[in-house]
């Protein structure tokens, strides 16, 4: 009965002991952090790579065939300087065709406008007609004598054939009466018919001024025409003038040659590119930023631009434009995001001196962080801390006399490294850094402060 009294003693001070033990032990060490108030931003920070807001394309203005290009990748070249050129002696002879055809024009014009010959053709028919008209006046008198003698000799006849039936007349003198009557009937139809004739030719020969004068109202027509044919031809002597001045194409700006696309004298089309020139001083950054966080992001927001290509430190820039569609990109994951282009504009200052330092080009990957809210005095706790609940709120563990605490969180700014706690903490709080997913709320924990 003792034996059984002292074992239950034992075994009760052991369990004593251990509840003990178990309650004031010090727990297992723990990594954490105090909270404190300090500077904290937020930003999103993203991979990018630089580029140029605009490219300078100097293209064949028509086709033809162009000299070999010496200009090559990097080159600096001044605005109006000339960087390719069509082949001059294609184009001179295009020019020297053309006001070829323009000459030609204006000697046929002032050969067409020359009526000397037409002037003395008219001169002249207007004369022939005159002529013609006194020729038929003069026929006419012709016919009327010629009548008056017809006449003359009919009556003479009829005397005579009186005088024969009189036996006052010789037969003689009868037969000499009827001849005469003849003979001047026979003058009297051939003046008729001169004079018939005279005035046909009179009608005719009264056309050659109205033909003369058409003429040389045709060839003012044709002056109309030539004048016109001559315009034409001196549009396309202005078009080979132009072809020719175009014919050497020059640099737009001040910059350097980002690409040669033609290094041989060969025939091109017109719109070929030849050449692409930028300039390196309007350096920008293109990021393509997850649609989630690009609601945060706005023009004029300050950028931190840094990676190896930038070199130690960082170089300053800002927003400049944020697109308003997105696009769709996979992840080298697999997964497709939803994403959309973020320009930033480098500031003028510290680009040149990064550029005085080392080359940087177009195209060069770098990272860029866009600041998007800070504030210079916010009580903060590392990022670490800081886990989701089953209600989807921000938790945290605080040690409090060596027991760890779940606390729910009202977080404000947000970045990779802090967060800034508004409601919850107050300072020189410690939280559980990282904290292992087998803690439990209530469990004593040892907090190892760096």
């Amino acid at each position: 009965m003792r034996t059984w009294m002292i074992t239950g003693l034992v075994i009760a001070c052991l369990i004593v002991t251990a509840a003990a033990y178990s309650w004031l032990a010090p727990g297992p060490p723990v990594e954490a952090a105090r909270a404190r108030f300090e500077a904290i931003r937020e930003f999103v920070d993203e991979e990018g790579r630089t580029r140029l807001p605009k490219t300078h394309l100097v293209t064949m203005p028509f086709a033809g065939r162009v000299e070999p290009i010496e200009w090559v990748e990097g080159d600096r070249v001044e605005a109006g300087q000339v960087v390719a050129r069509v082949v001059p002696a294609d184009l001179k002879l295009d020019v020297d065709e053309a006001d070829a055809a323009v000459k030609r024009l204006q000697a046929s014009i002032v050969e067409n406008d020359d009526v000397t010959v037409e002037s003395t053709a008219l001169l002249q028919s207007q004369k022939y007609v005159e002529s013609m008209d006194s020729t038929v006046e003069a026929a006419a008198e012709r016919v009327k004598s010629a009548e008056a003698k017809r006449d003359f000799a009919e009556k003479s006849l009829h005397r005579a054939r009186t005088l024969r039936e009189r036996g006052g007349m010789s037969e003689e003198n009868l037969n000499q009466a009827e001849f005469n009557k003849v003979d001047a009937d026979v003058d009297y139809e051939t003046d008729l018919l001169v004079l018939r004739a005279l005035k046909s030719m009179h009608t005719a020969t009264a056309l050659l001024p109205t033909i003369v004068e058409q003429y040389i109202t045709r060839k003012r027509l044709q002056h109309d025409v030539l004048v016109e044919e001559r315009t034409q031809a001196q549009i396309k002597l202005q078009q080979a003038k132009r072809d020719r001045d175009r014919g050497e194409m020059k640099s737009p700006i001040d910059g350097v040659v980002l690409e040669r696309f033609e290094t041989n004298e060969r025939t091109v089309a017109a719109g070929t590119v030849l050449l692409s020139i930028g300039r390196r001083e309007e350096l920008e950054v293109e990021i393509d930023v997850l649609s989630q966080d690009v609601v945060r992001v706005k023009p004029g927001q300050p950028v931190e631009i840094y990676g190896p290509a930038i070199g130690q430190g960082f170089i300053s820039g800002v927003v400049s434009r944020v697109y308003p569609a997105g696009f769709t990109k996979t992840s080298s994951l697999g997964v497709e995001q939803q994403r959309v282009w973020v320009i930033v504009r480098f500031e003028p200052e510290p680009l040149a001196r990064l550029r005085a330092e080392r080359e940087l080009g177009i195209g060069y990957r770098v990272r860029a962080r866009i600041i998007t809210d800070d504030k210079p005095r916010a009580l903060a706790v590392p990022r670490s801390a800081l886990f989701r609940g089953p209600r989807g709120d921000w938790q945290a563990f605080v040690v409090e006399e060596g027991v760890a605490k779940l606390r729910s969180l009202e977080i404000g700014l947000l970045n990779d490294e802090q967060a800034e706690v508004i409601k919850g903490l107050e300072e020189n709080a410690v939280v559980i850094l990282a904290p292992e997913t087998n803690l439990i709320d209530g469990a004593r924990v040892q907090p190892v402060i760096p």
